[in-house]
């Protein structure tokens, strides 16, 4: 993997990290939007760090994206560290009406005193963050049922804070996509590549491609057998790069001299990842976190 994903950090996601901090102590509790594909590696290894002991919520959205198999070992996982976790879909809107209720739940004891206080119906006021294109902006419009957040099928269009209020009486900031400074686990940064969450210029999609292949080939072979017509013992035998061949002759990828079409192949496999057309895929579990 090239050393720029790794290091791939660009200067608004410093700038949203302090942010998140400034803003803490206006909002009551901590939404953060995962890809409920990758659950881990899209989940920010210093935001515990940063709200310290501030309710949070864990919310694995792009639902139908990933493997219904995976979803109760990562809400058992979740609700260990004693997050609220729900799974949701923006596209479809599923998931989004157990928002309310895994909220209240963080916050019992402060709805009570509100309660107590005569502030029964007071608004809650919610932080939603996320990783660059893991749909902050389609799961805000959904609950505010506007376009109140500009949405985008790609990383970095949320660059500046904003509060929208919501039909579930949560009040929601809104901040920028944000990465952490450094992946240590070159895994981590494959996967976010792999899935969007990295802009597609700053690295290389072919090797991105074999990674996926790779993973493919560990996780879901019959999916990948299935979508591109390959033989089930080529692939069992077969090194990433040489699957990546295969597909590449199996749908005509092939240049004058007979040459792969490399940049091609790398975005047929990646696009079809994303769009969700190989299968439902979840390419990491909770015993790898």
């Amino acid at each position: 993997m090239p050393t720029d994903i790794i290091q791939w950090f660009p200067g608004h996601m410093a700038k949203t990290r302090r942010l998140i901090t400034e803003n803490l102590p206006s909002v009551d509790i901590v939404i953060e939007l995962l890809d409920a594909r990758i659950p881990y590696s899209s989940k920010n290894p210093e935001l515990k760090k940063i709200i310290k002991d501030k309710p949070l919520v864990t919310v694995l959205n792009k639902y139908t994206l990933a493997d219904p198999s995976a979803f109760g070992l990562w809400r058992a996982y979740f609700e260990k560290k004693g997050q609220g976790c729900i799974f949701t879909d923006c596209v479809t809107g599923y998931g989004l009406d157990k928002m309310r209720a895994a909220i209240n739940e963080q916050l019992s004891e402060k709805i009570k005193r509100y309660e107590e206080k005569g502030m029964a119906g007071r608004h809650i006021k919610a932080m939603i963050v996320g990783i660059p294109n893991v749909g902050k902006s389609s799961l805000i419009n959904k609950l505010a049922k506007s376009k109140s957040a500009r949405v985008e099928n790609r990383p970095g269009v949320t660059v500046a804070k904003q509060w929208v209020p919501t039909s579930l009486g949560i009040d929601l900031l809104d901040m920028p996509g944000v990465l952490w400074p450094k992946f240590d686990d070159r895994a981590v940064g494959e996967n976010l590549a792999i899935t969007g969450a990295v802009k597609d210029e700053v690295f290389e999609r072919e090797v991105v491609a074999y990674a996926l292949c790779e993973r493919l080939k560990r996780l879901y072979p019959d999916l990948l057998c299935e979508r591109y017509k390959l033989d089930r013992e080529f692939v069992d035998s077969a090194e990433p790069y040489e699957i990546f061949e295969g597909v590449a002759k199996k749908r005509g990828l092939i240049v004058k001299g007979g040459e792969i079409n490399v940049d091609r192949c790398a975005d047929l496999l990646l696009d079809e990842l994303r769009a969700g057309k190989i299968g439902k895929i979840t390419l990491e579990r909770p015993e790898n976190a």
